[in-house]
Protein backbone atom coordinates (compact mmCIF):
# COMPACT_ATOMS: atom_id res chain seq x y z
CA UNK A 1 0.00 0.00 0.00
CA UNK A 2 0.91 3.87 -0.74
CA UNK A 3 2.79 4.81 2.45
CA UNK A 4 1.61 8.37 2.73
CA UNK A 5 -1.88 6.52 1.78
CA UNK A 6 -1.32 4.99 5.17
CA UNK A 7 -0.59 8.06 6.97
CA UNK A 8 -3.06 9.95 5.96
CA UNK A 9 -5.66 7.35 6.76
CA UNK A 10 -4.26 7.07 10.61
CA UNK A 11 -4.03 10.48 10.95
CA UNK A 12 -8.40 10.66 10.34
CA UNK A 13 -9.34 7.65 12.13
CA UNK A 14 -7.12 9.63 15.22
CA UNK A 15 -9.02 12.80 14.68
CA UNK A 16 -12.49 11.14 14.34
CA UNK A 17 -11.93 9.36 17.76
CA UNK A 18 -10.77 12.92 19.49
CA UNK A 19 -13.78 14.30 21.26
CA UNK A 20 -15.20 17.09 20.99
CA UNK A 21 -14.07 18.73 24.05
CA UNK A 22 -10.67 17.91 23.16
CA UNK A 23 -9.29 20.93 22.00
CA UNK A 24 -7.94 24.27 24.29
CA UNK A 25 -8.71 27.77 23.53
CA UNK A 26 -6.08 27.77 21.27
CA UNK A 27 -6.56 24.58 19.42
CA UNK A 28 -4.52 22.74 21.40
CA UNK A 29 -5.42 18.91 21.88
CA UNK A 30 -5.83 18.48 25.43
CA UNK A 31 -7.07 14.93 25.29
CA UNK A 32 -3.09 13.42 25.50
CA UNK A 33 -2.60 9.86 25.61
CA UNK A 34 -2.47 8.94 29.17
CA UNK A 35 -3.01 5.48 31.18
CA UNK A 36 -5.72 3.31 30.47
CA UNK A 37 -8.93 3.96 32.52
CA UNK A 38 -10.15 1.82 35.17
CA UNK A 39 -13.46 0.21 35.09
CA UNK A 40 -13.82 -0.88 38.54
CA UNK A 41 -15.23 2.51 39.62
CA UNK A 42 -14.87 6.38 39.45
CA UNK A 43 -10.49 6.81 39.49
CA UNK A 44 -8.18 10.31 39.83
CA UNK A 45 -5.77 9.45 36.92
CA UNK A 46 -2.20 10.81 37.28
CA UNK A 47 -2.41 13.19 34.47
CA UNK A 48 -5.38 15.24 37.16
CA UNK A 49 -7.80 14.16 34.67
CA UNK A 50 -10.99 11.73 36.22
CA UNK A 51 -12.17 8.06 35.11
CA UNK A 52 -16.09 8.12 35.67
CA UNK A 53 -17.79 5.16 33.98
CA UNK A 54 -21.43 5.43 32.47
CA UNK A 55 -23.55 4.22 35.73
CA UNK A 56 -21.49 6.47 38.47
CA UNK A 57 -22.09 9.53 35.89
CA UNK A 58 -25.76 8.80 36.51
CA UNK A 59 -25.73 8.31 39.92
CA UNK A 60 -23.84 11.53 40.68
CA UNK A 61 -26.47 13.36 38.00
CA UNK A 62 -23.60 14.75 35.84
CA UNK A 63 -24.55 17.20 33.10
CA UNK A 64 -23.10 18.48 30.12
CA UNK A 65 -23.21 21.68 27.90
CA UNK A 66 -21.06 22.59 24.75
CA UNK A 67 -20.01 26.01 25.43
CA UNK A 68 -20.94 28.70 23.24
CA UNK A 69 -19.59 31.88 22.97
CA UNK A 70 -21.42 34.85 23.16
CA UNK A 71 -21.67 38.20 24.59
CA UNK A 72 -22.38 40.01 28.07
CA UNK A 73 -22.17 42.88 30.37
CA UNK A 74 -19.24 43.10 32.46
CA UNK A 75 -20.03 42.80 36.37
CA UNK A 76 -17.67 43.49 39.80
CA UNK A 77 -18.02 42.51 43.08
CA UNK A 78 -18.33 45.15 45.33
CA UNK A 79 -17.95 44.19 49.66
CA UNK A 80 -21.26 45.54 51.25
CA UNK A 81 -23.50 45.12 54.53
CA UNK A 82 -27.17 45.03 55.46
CA UNK A 83 -27.95 48.46 57.06
CA UNK A 84 -31.62 49.82 58.01
CA UNK A 85 -33.75 52.32 56.32
CA UNK A 86 -33.36 55.49 58.75
CA UNK A 87 -36.77 56.08 57.76
CA UNK A 88 -37.88 52.46 58.93
CA UNK A 89 -35.39 52.08 61.96
CA UNK A 90 -36.29 53.86 65.54
CA UNK A 91 -34.57 54.34 68.95
CA UNK A 92 -35.61 54.27 72.49
CA UNK A 93 -33.96 56.30 74.49
CA UNK A 94 -34.52 58.17 78.32
CA UNK A 95 -34.34 61.32 78.69
CA UNK A 96 -33.84 61.71 82.41
CA UNK A 97 -32.39 58.35 83.33
CA UNK A 98 -33.72 56.32 86.34
CA UNK A 99 -34.63 52.42 87.63
CA UNK A 100 -36.60 50.66 84.39
CA UNK A 101 -40.16 49.31 85.15
CA UNK A 102 -41.70 46.66 82.96
CA UNK A 103 -44.40 48.36 80.54
CA UNK A 104 -48.20 46.71 80.74
CA UNK A 105 -47.33 43.82 78.49
CA UNK A 106 -43.86 43.49 80.65
CA UNK A 107 -40.46 44.26 78.99
CA UNK A 108 -40.50 43.85 74.90
CA UNK A 109 -37.74 40.91 73.88
CA UNK A 110 -35.36 40.90 70.36
CA UNK A 111 -38.00 39.29 68.01
CA UNK A 112 -41.19 40.95 69.17
CA UNK A 113 -43.26 43.07 67.01
CA UNK A 114 -44.48 45.89 68.28
CA UNK A 115 -47.01 49.25 67.12
CA UNK A 116 -46.39 52.74 66.89
CA UNK A 117 -47.33 54.13 70.03
CA UNK A 118 -46.97 50.93 72.31
CA UNK A 119 -45.58 51.47 75.93
CA UNK A 120 -42.53 49.11 76.51
CA UNK A 121 -41.57 50.10 79.78
CA UNK A 122 -41.18 53.01 82.00
CA UNK A 123 -38.17 54.86 83.86
CA UNK A 124 -38.70 56.37 87.39
CA UNK A 125 -36.68 58.92 87.86
CA UNK A 126 -33.83 58.77 90.79
CA UNK A 127 -34.07 62.12 93.77
CA UNK A 128 -31.09 62.39 96.29
CA UNK A 129 -32.98 62.03 99.82
CA UNK A 130 -31.96 65.83 100.11
CA UNK A 131 -34.08 67.03 97.15
CA UNK A 132 -36.78 64.64 97.83
CA UNK A 133 -37.01 65.95 101.21
CA UNK A 134 -37.23 69.83 99.81
CA UNK A 135 -40.08 68.63 97.32
CA UNK A 136 -42.34 67.13 100.04
CA UNK A 137 -41.81 70.27 101.89
CA UNK A 138 -42.77 72.32 99.58
CA UNK A 139 -46.11 70.51 98.51
CA UNK A 140 -46.89 70.51 102.25
CA UNK A 141 -46.83 74.20 102.45
CA UNK A 142 -48.83 74.39 98.85
CA UNK A 143 -51.30 72.10 99.99
CA UNK A 144 -52.17 74.34 103.53
CA UNK A 145 -52.05 77.24 101.34
CA UNK A 146 -54.85 75.62 99.02
CA UNK A 147 -56.63 74.72 101.70
CA UNK A 148 -57.18 77.92 103.62
CA UNK A 149 -56.98 79.39 100.10
CA UNK A 150 -60.52 77.32 99.60
CA UNK A 151 -62.08 78.78 102.83
CA UNK A 152 -61.76 81.96 102.32
CA UNK A 153 -63.03 81.31 98.40
CA UNK A 154 -65.94 79.55 100.32
CA UNK A 155 -66.23 82.80 103.12
CA UNK A 156 -66.18 85.69 100.30
CA UNK A 157 -68.79 83.48 97.99
CA UNK A 158 -70.78 83.16 101.39
CA UNK A 159 -71.25 87.10 101.24
CA UNK A 160 -71.42 87.70 97.52
CA UNK A 161 -73.31 90.81 97.29
CA UNK A 162 -72.02 92.68 100.25
CA UNK A 163 -68.05 92.18 99.31
CA UNK A 164 -67.06 93.62 96.02
CA UNK A 165 -67.03 91.33 92.95
CA UNK A 166 -63.21 91.38 91.95
CA UNK A 167 -61.80 90.34 95.14
CA UNK A 168 -64.12 87.02 94.91
CA UNK A 169 -62.58 86.45 91.59
CA UNK A 170 -58.75 87.26 92.81
CA UNK A 171 -59.31 84.95 95.59
CA UNK A 172 -60.57 81.79 92.44
CA UNK A 173 -57.55 82.49 90.76
CA UNK A 174 -55.24 82.57 93.84
CA UNK A 175 -56.96 78.95 94.44
CA UNK A 176 -56.64 77.77 90.95
CA UNK A 177 -52.94 78.71 90.71
CA UNK A 178 -52.19 77.16 94.14
CA UNK A 179 -54.20 73.66 93.16
CA UNK A 180 -52.16 73.59 89.74
CA UNK A 181 -49.17 73.71 91.79
CA UNK A 182 -49.60 71.08 93.58
CA UNK A 183 -50.44 68.82 91.20
CA UNK A 184 -47.54 69.28 89.34
CA UNK A 185 -45.36 69.08 92.54
CA UNK A 186 -47.37 66.19 93.36
CA UNK A 187 -47.00 64.56 89.57
CA UNK A 188 -43.18 65.64 89.91
CA UNK A 189 -42.57 63.17 92.49
CA UNK A 190 -43.79 59.75 91.52
CA UNK A 191 -42.80 61.13 88.16
CA UNK A 192 -42.39 58.09 85.17
CA UNK A 193 -40.84 58.10 81.67
CA UNK A 194 -43.07 55.85 79.78
CA UNK A 195 -40.99 54.65 76.69
CA UNK A 196 -43.18 54.63 73.38
CA UNK A 197 -42.04 52.43 70.32
CA UNK A 198 -41.88 55.78 67.73
CA UNK A 199 -42.80 53.28 64.65
CA UNK A 200 -44.39 49.61 64.19
CA UNK A 201 -41.48 46.86 63.18
CA UNK A 202 -39.90 44.21 65.42
CA UNK A 203 -37.92 44.75 68.42
CA UNK A 204 -34.24 44.28 66.95
CA UNK A 205 -31.83 44.97 70.15
CA UNK A 206 -33.74 44.88 73.81
CA UNK A 207 -30.57 45.97 76.35
CA UNK A 208 -33.23 46.85 79.64
CA UNK A 209 -33.90 44.97 82.55
CA UNK A 210 -36.36 45.38 85.21
CA UNK A 211 -34.87 47.37 88.25
CA UNK A 212 -32.23 48.41 85.40
CA UNK A 213 -31.03 52.09 86.49
CA UNK A 214 -29.86 53.18 83.12
CA UNK A 215 -28.91 57.02 82.41
CA UNK A 216 -29.98 59.78 80.35
CA UNK A 217 -30.07 58.89 76.53
CA UNK A 218 -28.91 55.50 77.11
CA UNK A 219 -30.45 53.24 74.34
CA UNK A 220 -33.06 50.57 75.71
CA UNK A 221 -34.80 49.20 72.57
CA UNK A 222 -34.28 49.20 69.21
CA UNK A 223 -37.13 48.77 66.77
CA UNK A 224 -36.53 47.99 62.51
CA UNK A 225 -39.24 47.44 59.77
CA UNK A 226 -37.84 44.29 58.31
CA UNK A 227 -40.13 45.15 55.12
CA UNK A 228 -37.32 48.27 54.44
CA UNK A 229 -33.93 47.32 54.08
CA UNK A 230 -31.18 48.32 52.31
CA UNK A 231 -27.53 47.60 51.37
CA UNK A 232 -24.49 49.63 51.23
CA UNK A 233 -21.57 48.74 49.32
CA UNK A 234 -18.32 50.01 48.75
CA UNK A 235 -16.78 51.16 45.49
CA UNK A 236 -13.46 51.46 44.84
CA UNK A 237 -13.88 53.48 41.48
CA UNK A 238 -15.94 57.31 41.87
CA UNK A 239 -17.22 56.80 38.51
CA UNK A 240 -18.45 53.20 38.98
CA UNK A 241 -22.57 54.74 39.77
CA UNK A 242 -22.20 56.59 36.16
CA UNK A 243 -21.60 53.03 34.63
CA UNK A 244 -23.88 51.04 36.45
CA UNK A 245 -26.97 48.81 34.98
CA UNK A 246 -28.08 46.59 37.67
CA UNK A 247 -27.15 44.96 40.74
CA UNK A 248 -27.97 41.80 42.62
CA UNK A 249 -26.42 39.82 45.63
CA UNK A 250 -24.13 37.22 45.39
CA UNK A 251 -25.94 33.62 46.94
CA UNK A 252 -29.18 35.09 47.58
CA UNK A 253 -31.35 34.74 44.52
CA UNK A 254 -34.39 35.77 46.70
CA UNK A 255 -33.29 39.60 46.81
CA UNK A 256 -33.28 42.25 44.41
CA UNK A 257 -31.78 45.87 44.68
CA UNK A 258 -32.45 48.96 43.17
CA UNK A 259 -29.82 51.44 43.28
CA UNK A 260 -30.71 54.70 45.31
CA UNK A 261 -27.81 56.95 45.36
CA UNK A 262 -24.15 57.32 46.02
CA UNK A 263 -21.86 59.11 48.33
CA UNK A 264 -20.44 61.96 47.37
CA UNK A 265 -17.55 61.70 49.51
CA UNK A 266 -15.09 59.10 50.32
CA UNK A 267 -14.69 57.00 53.40
CA UNK A 268 -12.12 54.94 53.76
CA UNK A 269 -11.13 55.17 50.59
CA UNK A 270 -14.24 54.06 48.75
CA UNK A 271 -17.72 55.61 47.35
CA UNK A 272 -20.64 54.27 49.28
CA UNK A 273 -23.42 53.05 47.00
CA UNK A 274 -27.19 52.66 48.53
CA UNK A 275 -29.59 49.96 47.23
CA UNK A 276 -32.97 49.26 48.80
CA UNK A 277 -33.53 45.55 49.13
CA UNK A 278 -36.53 43.94 48.33
CA UNK A 279 -36.92 40.36 49.04
CA UNK A 280 -39.22 37.99 46.97
CA UNK A 281 -38.97 34.73 48.84
CA UNK A 282 -35.02 34.62 49.88
CA UNK A 283 -33.45 33.92 52.99
CA UNK A 284 -33.72 36.87 55.69
CA UNK A 285 -31.04 39.56 55.84
CA UNK A 286 -29.66 40.79 59.30
CA UNK A 287 -28.91 44.48 59.93
CA UNK A 288 -25.45 44.54 59.96
CA UNK A 289 -24.83 41.29 57.68
CA UNK A 290 -21.89 41.18 55.42
CA UNK A 291 -22.75 40.71 51.56
CA UNK A 292 -21.22 40.84 48.22
CA UNK A 293 -23.53 42.95 45.28
CA UNK A 294 -22.64 42.09 41.87
CA UNK A 295 -23.13 45.13 40.22
CA UNK A 296 -23.93 45.12 35.84
CA UNK A 297 -21.91 47.53 34.34
CA UNK A 298 -22.58 48.90 30.70
CA UNK A 299 -20.86 47.76 27.87
CA UNK A 300 -20.05 44.27 26.52
CA UNK A 301 -17.46 41.47 27.31
CA UNK A 302 -17.09 37.87 25.27
CA UNK A 303 -16.86 34.56 26.95
CA UNK A 304 -18.53 31.78 27.89
CA UNK A 305 -21.30 32.19 30.19
CA UNK A 306 -22.14 29.10 32.73
CA UNK A 307 -23.82 28.25 35.85
CA UNK A 308 -21.72 29.54 38.97
CA UNK A 309 -21.69 25.74 40.19
CA UNK A 310 -19.34 24.66 37.01
CA UNK A 311 -16.55 26.61 38.33
CA UNK A 312 -14.45 24.22 41.16
CA UNK A 313 -11.05 25.15 42.81
CA UNK A 314 -7.67 22.49 41.69
CA UNK A 315 -5.46 21.93 44.57
CA UNK A 316 -3.22 24.69 43.36
CA UNK A 317 -6.79 26.67 43.99
CA UNK A 318 -7.33 27.69 40.69
CA UNK A 319 -10.49 28.01 39.03
CA UNK A 320 -11.86 25.26 36.31
CA UNK A 321 -14.35 23.90 34.70
CA UNK A 322 -14.29 20.17 33.51
CA UNK A 323 -14.53 19.86 30.26
CA UNK A 324 -15.89 16.02 29.15
CA UNK A 325 -13.09 13.96 26.83
CA UNK A 326 -14.34 11.00 25.61
CA UNK A 327 -17.44 8.99 26.96
CA UNK A 328 -15.81 8.65 30.25
CA UNK A 329 -13.12 11.08 30.94
CA UNK A 330 -13.09 14.40 32.42
CA UNK A 331 -10.30 17.09 32.42
CA UNK A 332 -9.97 19.83 34.58
CA UNK A 333 -9.22 23.09 32.58
CA UNK A 334 -7.89 26.44 34.39
CA UNK A 335 -10.16 29.06 32.90
CA UNK A 336 -10.55 33.04 34.24
CA UNK A 337 -14.01 33.97 34.88
CA UNK A 338 -16.46 36.63 36.43
CA UNK A 339 -19.53 36.60 38.30
CA UNK A 340 -22.44 37.57 36.09
CA UNK A 341 -25.62 37.29 38.85
CA UNK A 342 -25.96 35.20 41.95
CA UNK A 343 -26.01 32.02 39.77
CA UNK A 344 -24.12 32.69 36.40
CA UNK A 345 -20.35 33.67 35.36
CA UNK A 346 -18.75 34.35 32.42
CA UNK A 347 -15.60 32.50 31.73
CA UNK A 348 -13.44 34.97 29.40
CA UNK A 349 -10.18 32.35 29.07
CA UNK A 350 -9.67 29.40 29.34
CA UNK A 351 -12.68 27.39 26.92
CA UNK A 352 -12.59 26.55 23.59
CA UNK A 353 -15.63 26.72 21.09
CA UNK A 354 -15.62 22.66 21.17
CA UNK A 355 -15.82 22.70 24.50
CA UNK A 356 -17.78 19.95 26.34
CA UNK A 357 -17.91 21.82 30.03
CA UNK A 358 -19.52 19.60 32.85
CA UNK A 359 -22.76 22.43 34.51
CA UNK A 360 -24.37 19.98 37.25
CA UNK A 361 -22.09 17.72 39.68
CA UNK A 362 -18.50 19.29 39.33
CA UNK A 363 -18.16 19.79 42.54
CA UNK A 364 -18.42 15.97 42.68
CA UNK A 365 -15.79 15.17 40.25
CA UNK A 366 -13.34 17.43 41.84
CA UNK A 367 -13.38 15.31 45.57
CA UNK A 368 -12.84 12.01 43.50
CA UNK A 369 -9.22 10.49 44.24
Amino acid sequence: MNRPLVMLTSLFVASALAAPGAHGPNGEHLDAPGPSTTAGGPTRLPDGSVALPMLAQRRLGVRTLLAAESETSPTVELPARVIADPNAMGRVQSVIGGKVLPGPGGLPFAGQSVKRGDVLGYVTHHVDPLTLARQQSLLTEIRTGRELAEQRVARLESLEGTVPRKDIEAARAGLASLASRERSIGASLGAREPLIAPISGVVATAGAAIGQVVESREVLFEIIDPSRLMVEANAPDASLNTRLSRATLAGLPGWTLRFIGAGVALRDGALPLTFRATGTGGPPLAIGQPVTVLATLSGKVRGHVLPAESITRNPSNEPVVWIKSGAERYIPQPVQFQALDASRVVVTQGLGPENRVVIRGASLLAQIR
